[in-house]
């Protein structure tokens, strides 16, 4: 706000600018020069904006003439009569206007911060595999993988629609009202994924590394809505560290363990802090969030690209291909969703500067397809570079082949497609394209129709062509843009 104040002058201004460049004026044929042309001279500027000489005629009437000066200065009756010659004799010229500032311009670092706090959680599968002894299951799987996942896939929907839900609430009621539905929603998720857990087969240890996981992203849930993404980035400095030193030898397993525990407990401290603190500074609710009901789509999507995930990483396992998991490639999938967040703020403000470019139309629809097309070109890019940079340095993990990374890049366009159309509102279409998605993968697997990279590659590239035809031809509409 104080960049836009300024001094007051000493002397009224007119309610004109003078400080413009002069616009040639029109002289009729005949008429001598009187002093309507210098008046045209200095109202130049407004004479050369107006759409209709009214607008002129309060100006006239606003710098104090009255219908005695007027007759006696310029011999016009009144100021409509010589706002009427003035606005004949000045040449229209509308001013292009000022360039906007880009509201959803913002640093990439904040968003490398979060492709961290994304990405580090990874490696606690790594220090929790001693506790996966319990042999294996009938997919060749450690025994106990199916109650993890189904812990995982549970958690992931129900906190994606729990963060949707906060947000709201942080829009409408401030951070005391996402205080206060974090600490309703957080444990109660916690509760359906434990019960999830427990509904399957699986050794001690395995059950304790779920409950473990799920109440890690309970915390980090919250957390990441309260905007504490480096209180967040400590808490799992534990699990990082821990990760890197698995990379270059092979600590004790109760190492590991410890590792974990203090990573699941300072997250879960951390959040019950910060939650207690925002409920106590801020406030009562100050506003009305929607229904409920609006955050089942935002859950759902999460559910349908938690499947998708998990069958990238594991597809080769479940069907026989003892090749290993796709774990670099998930590592990196979820490494680039900071690049993923930084472009769909790019791909709005691009929009916006489409639409002010745009004179029709057919325009602003063939702008907007460019501007989609590079977003979706550029996260592509980015998730290819990471994924063989990691794949690179990853320990015992087969050469990654053309057919996985093309599987990788069409479930990228699937995820971050979706998340644009649910930056502008739209929950219930990238819900069902995902959910359609993944169960037809999952359909493809227990049937084993073909090889799992061929299923997700064409699977995955279908559902991404449907959700970046809506996504053209929403951003296609002025209305989305308001």
């Amino acid at each position: 706000m104080s960049g836009l104040l300024r001094l007051l002058p000493e002397e009224p201004e007119p309610a004109h600018d003078l400080a413009v460049a002069p616009v040639p004026v029109r002289h009729r044929p005949g008429w001598a020069a009187d002093p309507v042309d210098e008046l045209a001279q200095e109202l130049a500027a407004v004479c050369a904006a107006a759409v209709h000489p009214d607008e002129i005629a309060a100006v006239l009437e606003a710098d104090g003439l009255t219908g005695e000066q007027i007759a006696e200065r310029y011999g016009r009756a009144d100021a409509f009569e010589l706002a009427a010659e003035l606005f004949a004799r000045v040449p229209r010229g509308h001013p292009e206007p000022e360039p906007r500032p880009d509201p959803w311009k913002v640093k990439p670092g904040q968003f490398l911060l979060r492709s961290l706090v994304f990405t580090l959680p990874g490696f606690g599968y790594t220090l929790g595999s001693p506790l996966m002894n319990g042999g294996q299951d009938r997919f060749g799987l450690p025994a106990g993988t199916g109650a993890l996942i189904a812990s995982a896939l549970v958690a992931w929907a129900f906190n994606q629609a729990l963060a949707h839900r906060a947000y709201l609430w942080l829009a409408a009621g401030g951070r005391g009202a996402a205080a206060r539905c974090l600490a309703v929603g957080a444990p109660l998720g916690v509760l359906l994924a434990t019960g999830a857990a427990l509904a399957l087969p699986a050794p001690p240890g395995a059950l304790a590394f779920g409950v473990g996981q799920v109440l890690y992203l309970a915390a980090a849930t919250a957390l990441l809505v309260l905007g504490r993404e480096r209180l967040l980035l400590l808490a799992l400095l534990p699990t990082a560290t821990g990760g890197a030193v698995v990379l270059l030898a092979r600590p004790p397993s109760v190492v590991g363990v410890v590792l974990l525990l203090a990573t699941a407990g300072g997250a879960l401290f951390a959040a019950v802090y910060e939650i207690t603190r925002a409920r106590r500074t801020d406030g009562e609710r100050t506003g009305q969030a929607p229904p409920p009901a609006a955050s089942i789509p935002y859950g759902l999507f999460g559910l349908g690209c938690g499947t998708l995930t998990t069958i990238a990483a594991l597809g080769d396992v479940l069907v026989g291909h003892h090749g290993g998991a796709s774990g670099p490639a998930v590592l990196a999938l979820t490494l680039s969703m900071g690049v993923a967040e930084w472009l769909l703020y790019r791909c709005r403000g691009l929009a916006l500067g489409a639409l002010a470019a745009s004179t029709s139309t057919g325009g602003l629809l063939l702008r907007v397809g460019r501007v989609l097309t590079l977003c979706v070109a550029g996260y592509l890019a980015a998730l290819t570079v990471l994924t063989l940079a990691v794949s690179a340095v990853w320990p015992d993990d087969p050469p990654l082949s053309a057919p996985r990374l093309t599987a990788l890049l069409a479930l990228g366009a699937v995820l971050w497609t979706g998340l644009l159309l649910q930056a502008y509102g739209i929950g219930w279409l990238p819900a069902l394209l995902c959910l359609g998605a993944a169960g037809a993968e999952t359909a493809a697997l227990v049937l084993r129709i073909s090889v799992p990279t061929t299923d997700q590659v064409v699977i995955c590239t279908g559902a991404a062509a449907g959700l970046l035809a809506a996504a053209t031809v929403l951003l296609g509409r002025i209305t989305t843009h308001r």
